[in-house]
């Protein structure tokens, strides 16, 4: 590990304690993720909805339109906005208490990622490898090119714009002007899960996953690699067997750095030296999330678990869900809310995953796993709207 990223990695969560708290081809064949048509099928329609008991009551706060989209757009929350893009151009920010529009404007052309925001800076992307930069207000900046289709919201600290592109690199942009600091790349296999994610920055630290199933922890400033380690290893007799690629984020803190691969395993890590902490046979293509005492998968054949956040062992298991093709997991309140294919957000508690609760939205899967917002979580759906949920 660089002395630079231990640098950034300790510096960062000793004030987060003392708070509280090889050249690649142009284009490599790649399925889609987080949209389970490709594994079930155009025609093959959710199973029904499970009977339930209700005991818990989501509600959605607020709802608002924002155009219609497809994986790779997710919204941004900070402190006191929420960013969000549309395919057909639309970027807009919102009050993330209210909903209520601040301001919208148009890219001027087709985006493939939603929103990166950060230092009164938003950031959006296109198909033709275009990074499109605006200020806090609205109004464009710059314009630059990267090597080919943006495929992730941006993420945008430091100074710095770090941008993913469908080439498997990840480029280190400038916030003022979009020249360009450092590029990292790797060699990429011959068939992998598109990867419509991003990245996570904490404390001066990029941490992303990659196809074939590695976590990697760079330095922000300079691009230098800290650590990089196997979530899961590629195997099988075929191309599509040996997928085992990281699509979804990781999930961080002052302690751990955990991660899951599609067809392979879910790991935590030490999160400055990158040694592993526990792992386990449980692939995922929908997402992580942690709470102060269990990590949360939805698996690869849509079943979600509950493992103990220091061991790994296995807390509970909820598969009354696994015919509705459930998304990412994130916490809402006390229990963890998924989006199924069809809009519904479902709860399960935490405490045993029993099936509590459920609201409808607009009859379309989520583009990407829910985020989480004061108060509960944050999605965009295929159909174009934001939907903010919470438990009355």
């Amino acid at each position: 590990m660089t002395s630079g990223f231990r640098r950034s990695i300790a510096i960062a969560f000793v004030a987060a304690t003392a708070a509280g708290c090889a050249t690649i081809q142009s284009y490599i064949p790649s399925i889609p993720a987080p949209d389970w048509t490709w594994l079930v099928g155009k025609s093959r329609k959710p199973g029904p909805l499970p009977e339930l008991s209700q005991s818990v009551t989501p509600v959605i706060a607020w709802q608002a339109s924002i155009g219609k989209a497809a994986a790779g757009f997710a919204p941004l929350v900070t402190a006191d906005a929420v960013y969000a893009a549309a395919a057909d151009g639309t970027v807009a920010k919102f009050d993330p208490a209210s909903g209520r529009q601040y301001w919208r404007a148009s890219a001027g052309r087709s985006l493939s990622a939603g929103a990166g925001a950060g230092e009164s800076i938003v950031a959006v992307g296109t198909d033709k490898g275009e990074v499109l930069a605006f200020d806090d207000e609205g109004k464009a900046l710059w314009t630059v090119k990267v090597g080919s289709e943006v495929i992730a919201p941006p993420r945008i600290a430091e100074g710095t714009v770090l941008v993913f592109s469908g080439d498997g690199r990840l480029y280190a942009l400038s916030t003022k002007d979009g020249s360009r600091r450092w590029v990292y790349q790797r060699a990429n296999p011959s068939l992998m899960v598109r990867n419509n994610a991003g990245a996570v920055i904490v404390g001066g630290a990029v941490f992303f996953g990659t196809a074939g199933g590695r976590l990697v922890g760079i330095d922000l400033k300079t691009g230098a690699v800290g650590w990089d380690v196997a979530v899961a290893t590629p195997k099988g007799a075929t191309e599509l067997e040996r997928i085992a690629d990281v699509t979804s984020l990781p999930a961080i803190d002052d302690r751990i750095a955990c991660a899951a691969a599609y067809q392979g395993r879910t790991a935590c890590f030490e999160v400055v030296r990158g040694t592993t902490v526990w792992s386990r046979d449980i692939g995922s293509l929908g997402g992580i999330a942690l709470d102060a005492k269990h990590l949360y998968v939805t698996d690869d054949a849509g079943a979600v678990h509950a493992l103990d956040r220091s061991t790994g062992a296995s807390v509970w298991k909820q598969d009354k869900l696994a015919k509705r093709y459930v998304g990412g997991p994130q916490l809402v309140g006390d229990q963890v809310g998924v989006v199924d294919a069809e809009g519904w957000l479902h709860l399960l508690s935490t405490v045993n995953g029993a099936y509590v609760g459920r609201i409808a939205t607009d009859g379309s899967a989520a583009t990407s796993q829910p985020v989480p917002m004061v108060g509960g979580i944050l999605w965009q759906s295929a159909a174009g709207t934001l939907f903010a949920a919470r438990v009355r």
